[in-house]
């Protein structure tokens, strides 16, 4: 029977503490990897020493695992040196940072620099992720720092300043002067970030973006772009959000690939600049221009609005002045907005808040943000396709009670933007991990469950059709739509398109107004107290029976022990695959699975079940007997995980996500199947933990306080 230990569960405890404390907010960021700046700096200042990073170390395990691993002839000249070792001079930030300071190195990571280029142009957006104060003169202990956006909060990385080079020269991201390190710096701590600086490689352009600005992105295909794209871009940029393209390449081998213009396929650029200008003779009519940059540094489009081109002799010099023209092979450009949707694929645009871009009106935004889990066997169950297991999947309840204030629009409605979220999956790479493909569908409640927060069952979702869904499920980081529906319930529902794919992943749901998104949680509880063994009475006809087979089993003692009690358990089940019932397949009681039903019914202490004791505990097997068969449609042997959430609802119990995420974990095997005996002992630990838990809550307020012994006994009771 597989264990998964709870490692991931503890880890969410921990951080829900740390933002109930304050931590993960932008004034106090969280530490990663537990790493204190202050701390690590004046430890090394008193030692006289530098700081070397010992959880991302200068070794080969820091590069890759794959093409830059071990294995790879590419790491065998690569020398970690600090700064100091390569410049005589070494400048954190060489008058001030600018989009011309990144220049890309040998590793496939221009998505990143296409991004970092971008974030040059908002000053306060750069310091936040790039502290300014730091220094290779005062105070210099060969450490530093840089804050990221992670899953919901703000995460303070500290690295060590060596970094990769090849006969002194970095490997990876430079700056046009060679003294200034700020951009590989940066580089190394989103590498450390990910695990490794080859888990940089290949990407998306927003997913560096939402990494540094927590905002959200929306996407236009320029084929399908809407006619006011460039009152759009124009607008982004006034307001601070990044924006990048590419150009879509269908033949993989051909990415990154110049064409004919002197553009790059399967490439990322940033958009740094839109503007019009009037040239002298079409005084009439304005020209929309868009400013690119390539992260590569070099090779730019060579078609009209180049820099050598003859357009720009048509222009004044106050015209150019404006448009900051330059003629140089540092990677940026300008072109015609009309070239623009013919050249590039698509548009990314990542908004600092979500307002909606086509509207002359800033709106302030609420955002909640949810995290989640789906769990093989339990939560992970697929798209709408796969109607068995959809149900399953984690459901977070949309109510949508204020409409938008846009009085020249007659029909009301509710504005909100869903952004689905997979976590991990680029620092998993080096165990095989891919990204998911993912998506989520939009359900209206019935006004008659309205404030029920129970989780929406099978049935609801084989009968009713989905009020609203993302456009396609697809592999990428983060899946994101705008939608407008009609005041309301609704509930959410995110997963992956395949069933039995596990992976963790946040929601947020950002809205105009002050509507509400949260996870669907049941009340923890049972239906009834477990009681106590009842005292012995009149005896009927069946309990004298029952008491002869007892004095059978239990000798002249009258009581039963562990192992007595897994013999005739197992003899009962025995009988029943041998004849024609054959729902009741196991490989047997266990003798720990034994000692925890004595545990419970046992009430005097002696480790042992006396005749009312056994007879209460049989009882309650017979019950649990019942509710293994109806979900034992096949005769099996075995029920499927996915089904246990309704047979342990079914027993009087009613649990959160994460519990039931945590019992398939515990009690099903590799096939996502629970035998009875795995059954039988997942409810009896849960009426222990019940019976425990209430014996300490005297005050019935459904809290406990406890000393470290008595939740060791209490552990050990359950």
């Amino acid at each position: 029977m597989p264990y998964t230990p709870s490692g991931f569960f503890c880890d969410r405890l921990i951080r829900e503490r740390e933002r109930r404390d304050g931590e993960g907010a932008l004034n106090k960021p969280l530490r990663f990897n537990g790493q204190d700046l202050t701390v690590l700096r004046q430890e090394c200042l008193q030692r006289k020493s530098l700081f070397e990073d010992d959880s991302f170390p200068a070794s080969v395990e820091s590069l890759g695992f794959k093409e830059l691993g071990h294995k790879s002839n590419k790491v065998k000249n690569i020398v970690w040196k600090r700064p100091k070792e390569i410049s005589e001079n070494p400048q954190f930030i060489v008058g001030g940072a600018s989009r011309t300071d990144i220049c890309q190195g040998d590793l496939g990571d221009c998505w990143l620099l296409a991004a970092i280029a971008c974030l040059t142009l908002n000053e306060k957006l750069l310091y936040r992720v790039v502290p300014p104060e730091q220094s290779f003169s005062q105070d210099y202990a060969g450490i530093f720092h840089f804050q990221f956006w992670r899953y919901g909060d703000w995460v303070d990385v500290v690295i060590d300043d060596r970094i990769p080079t090849f006969n002194n020269q970095l490997v990876f991201t430079k700056s046009a002067e060679r003294n200034e390190f700020w951009s590989a710096l940066l580089e190394k701590a989103y590498a450390k970030l990910h695990g490794s600086y080859e888990a940089l490689k290949g990407g998306n352009t927003t997913e560096a973006m939402e990494d540094f600005t927590g905002g959200v992105t929306e996407f236009y295909e320029l084929k399908e772009a809407p006619k006011e794209l460039y009152k759009i871009m124009k607008k982004a940029l006034e307001r601070g959000s990044l924006m990048g393209c590419s150009i879509d390449s269908l033949v993989p081998a051909r990415f990154e690939t110049r064409t004919a213009t002197g553009l790059v396929k399967g490439h990322a650029y940033s958009v740094t600049a839109v503007e019009e200008c009037r040239p002298s003779q079409q005084r009439e009519t304005k020209v929309r221009l868009v400013r690119l940059r390539n992260p590569w540094g070099q090779v730019e489009w060579n078609g009209p609005w180049s820099d050598n081109s003859k357009e720009w002799a048509a222009l004044s010099s106050t015209e150019k002045e404006k448009l900051q023209h330059q003629s140089a092979e540092d990677g940026e450009f300008w072109m015609s907005y009309e070239d623009f949707k013919k050249n590039y694929t698509k548009i990314e645009i990542c908004n600092l808040t979500p307002d909606a871009l086509e509207d002359d009106k800033i709106h302030k935004w609420t955002v909640s943000v949810n995290e989640g889990r789906w769990v093989r066997g339990c939560s992970a169950g697929g798209c709408r396709n796969y109607p068995d297991t959809f149900w399953t999947n984690p459901q977070y309840r949309l109510r949508l009670l204020e409409e938008d204030d846009d009085p020249e629009d007659n029909e009301v409605g509710c504005t909100f933007v869903v952004a689905l979220m997979q976590k991990n999956r680029r620092k998993e790479r080096k165990m095989g991990a891919n990204l998911f493909t993912i998506g989520f569908a939009i359900y209206e409640v019935p006004k008659e469950m309205h404030g029920n927060k129970q989780h929406m069952t099978k049935d609801f979702f084989l009968f009713t059709s989905s009020k609203a869904r993302c456009k396609s499920y697809i592999n990428l980081r983060e899946v994101t739509q705008r939608f407008r529906l009609s005041p309301g319930e609704y509930v959410i529902v995110p997963s992956t398109y395949e069933p039995h794919q596990e992976g963790e992943f946040i929601l947020r749901v950002f809205f105009e107004k002050k509507n509400t998104s949260e996870e669907i949680e049941n009340r923890i509880e049972a239906d009834h107290p477990v009681p106590a063994p009842a005292s012995a009475g009149e005896e009927s006809d069946e309990d004298q029976q029952f008491r002869t087979i007892f004095q059978e089993i239990a000798g002249d003692d009258m009581e039963i022990a562990a192992n007595e009690l897994r013999n005739v358990l197992n003899r009962v089940t025995t009988k029943r695959e041998s004849g024609s019932d054959k729902s009741l397949t196991t490989e047997g009681f266990s003798l720990e699975s034994c000692r925890s039903m004595i545990a419970l019914m046992d009430m005097d202490g002696t480790g042992r079940l006396n005749l009312q004791e056994f007879r209460h505990l049989w009882n309650k097997i017979k019950q649990w007997q019942g509710i293994f068969k109806h979900y034992n449609a096949d005769h099996s042997g075995s029920i499927n995980s996915y089904e246990m959430r309704n047979a342990v609802n079914d027993a009087g119990f009613r649990l959160n996500n994460q519990l039931y995420d945590i019992i398939t974990m515990r009690y099903a095997n590799e096939n996502m199947n629970i035998d009875f005996d795995s059954f039988v002992s997942c409810l009896v630990r849960l009426e222990a933990m019940f019976r425990a838990f209430q014996a300490f809550d005297q005050n019935g307020d459904g809290t406990i306080r406890l000393s470290v012994l008595e939740w060791l006994q209490l552990t050990m009771y359950a």
